[in-house]
């Protein structure tokens, strides 16, 4: 009998193409004087561009122009990017980060494939147990969820909190507070996932109000919020939630034309310029399996706008009123999740089991809402930084934040800052460090 014999497939031919066509970086800050341009040509590849913005991001670079094109086998981008205050990245850390970050021995991280129906989820990443929540937001749901947490002996080291039309969606990375370990005893994860099942349903019997689940895998903090919401579906909210409306200038304006000498469908974005921005849509567009192949950003203080000329990975442009409506409101909720007003409330304290928990009963006791949150470990320093508002969605009054004041601070460093709403900075000098917080923790755990 003739002995059949398969053929060869070296697994590295995937990555031929790299190899033979290296990924070329160059950081230029003397053909710009107000900004530094970061060049980038590669051979082309599915997510490359969300891989590119995202590290640019995690660095709180402010992207006040880019021209992006990747039409065929290559990839060939410009990003003309500042520091938080406006300067030119000078700094030769920053600079070889990003040389060794977008070129050929760059690390990428695998995108994640969300499981249908996974809400809360836990899984382990180094020393540290990740887990995820979504649910129906609630007035003191926040403060529910970390005295769980502290009642189980749950030390929060880092914590990403974001509401979006009545939802809620929270990634955070606890450990053990004795080992200062990842938990992986499944008795007391199973105790961990029912207590927050009940807390998510409340007084719902509704099964939709939040979920319960374990799930495996590893993927960047804001952008497993935004799959967690997408994949909640809080976009269909859009226009019809009772929330605090934003004035009209929050108002993104999004419209989606054809263009027919190419068979691209061009969708058109201008709204109020923040950090991240570039980052949200291009997060939103790759999930909902869109592919980017030419984009033009720029920034007119205090607005910006934006221009992606996009297909479906199968190939088809937007042609039915519904898919256009579907991706104009995805991504206006990917604009507007990010957003925060109201008072922001940086808190600094030596780290202890149940420390999340007790600022978020005071706040809570003292009636504020919190609408976005985020909670970073230094060393043996915990930063919990807050946005808020009272119960009814109104600005806090500073006889509230006085009481404040005067509870905590003995114990904690207390700052408080107004989120502008009509200033031509962008909204990344009062948030981008605490969503840099991750990124500190990601270096933690590549080193």
């Amino acid at each position: 009998m003739a002995k059949v014999c398969w053929p060869y497939f070296d697994p590295e031919y995937e990555n031929l193409s790299t190899r033979i066509n290296p990924p070329r970086v160059s950081v230029d800050n003397s053909s710009c004087s107000d900004c530094t341009l970061i060049k980038l040509d590669s051979v082309n590849k599915p997510g490359i561009l969300l891989e590119v913005v995202q590290i640019l991001s995690d660095l709180d670079l402010i992207i006040t122009k880019a021209y992006i094109s990747s039409d065929g086998g290559f990839f060939m981008d410009v990003f003309h990017v500042t520091d938080q205050q406006g300067n030119k990245i000078t700094d030769s850390k920053t600079i070889d980060y990003i040389e060794k970050a977008l070129g050929p021995k760059g690390k990428t991280t695998e995108e994640l494939k969300t499981w249908q129906g996974k809400q809360v989820g836990v899984h382990s990443i180094g020393d540290h147990t990740v887990v995820e929540l979504i649910g129906r937001d609630r007035p003191g749901l926040l403060s529910e969820i970390s005295a769980v947490l502290a009642n189980l002996r749950f030390n929060v080291y880092v914590a990403e909190v974001w509401t979006h039309n009545r939802r809620i969606a929270c990634v955070l990375y606890v450990n053990d507070d004795v080992t200062c370990r990842a938990v992986n005893d499944p008795t007391r994860l199973s105790a961990m996932e029912e207590q927050l099942k009940n807390i998510l349903r409340g007084c719902e019997d509704d099964e939709k109000v939040g979920y319960t689940s374990f799930s495996m895998g590893f993927t960047h903090i804001d952008r497993r919020l935004h799959q967690m919401l997408f994949a909640d579906r809080d976009y269909e909210g859009c226009g019809l939630t009772n929330e605090v409306d934003s004035p009209p200038s929050f108002k993104p304006k999004i419209a989606i034309e054809r263009c027919e000498e190419k068979g691209y469908s061009v969708v058109s974005v201008r709204c109020k310029d923040r950090a991240k921005l570039m980052f949200d849509i291009v997060c939103t567009l790759t999930d909902m399996q869109y592919v980017v192949f030419h984009a033009t950003i720029s920034s007119d203080a205090p607005y910006a706008s934006q221009e992606y000329y996009i297909r479906h990975m199968d190939g088809c442009t937007l042609d039915t009123e519904g898919e256009k409506e579907r991706v104009v409101k995805c991504i206006e909720a990917a604009i507007q999740r990010r957003v925060s007003e109201g008072l922001r409330l940086e808190l600094c304290a030596k780290d202890r089991v149940g420390l999340l928990s007790e600022v978020t009963r005071i706040l809570r006791e003292n009636g504020l809402s919190v609408s976005r949150a985020g909670v970073s470990t230094v060393g043996e320093q915990a930063v919990n930084v807050f946005f808020v508002r009272d119960a009814s969605g109104n600005p806090v009054d500073m006889k509230t934040i006085e009481a404040l004041r005067k509870e905590i601070g003995h114990t904690m460093m207390l700052s408080v800052k107004k989120v502008p709403t009509s200033s031509k900075a962008p909204e990344a000098s009062g948030w981008a460090k605490t969503s840099f917080f991750f990124g500190n923790l990601l270096e933690k755990f590549l080193a």
